[in-house]
């Protein structure tokens, strides 16, 4: 009695073609968890960047002086690390309100601010 061979499971050709696909699904997952993982921090920086600009430009509103124009420099800590900031005054038509611009780097030689705000500040009576 002849039993016939009964072929079961896979060839060669098609594991490997299965592992090419899970190979490739696999690094697009990994390649959008490292983006959204970059993303999530440059977030962070963006924030907190903002937060020292919002500072600063309270700094100036709180104080009794009119700021003087010109440009400063200079760094604060916040949330575990420095930040460089640098204010820019200019004067306005009106004598007792001054234009202020604020920039905010994570670095001192970074090229471009991850955070810049303005707004005026005055003099009180």
């Amino acid at each position: 009695m002849n039993i016939p061979y009964k072929n079961s499971g896979f060839t060669l050709i098609e594991v490997t073609v299965a592992l090419l696909v899970l190979a490739i699904a696999l690094s697009a997952i990994i390649k959008a968890v490292s983006d959204t993982i970059s993303n999530a921090s440059y977030l962070r920086d963006k924030t907190i960047a903002q937060w020292v600009a919002m500072n600063k430009i309270t700094e100036l509103h709180v104080s009794d002086l009119l700021p003087a124009t010109g440009s400063t420099t200079g760094e604060m800590k916040m949330a575990g690390r420095e930040w460089f900031w640098k204010t820019t005054i200019t004067s306005t038509e009106d004598d007792y309100v001054h234009k202020l611009s604020v920039e905010v780097k994570a670095e001192r030689n970074d090229e471009s601010p991850l955070a810049t705000m303005g707004g005026f500040v005055g003099r009180r009576e």
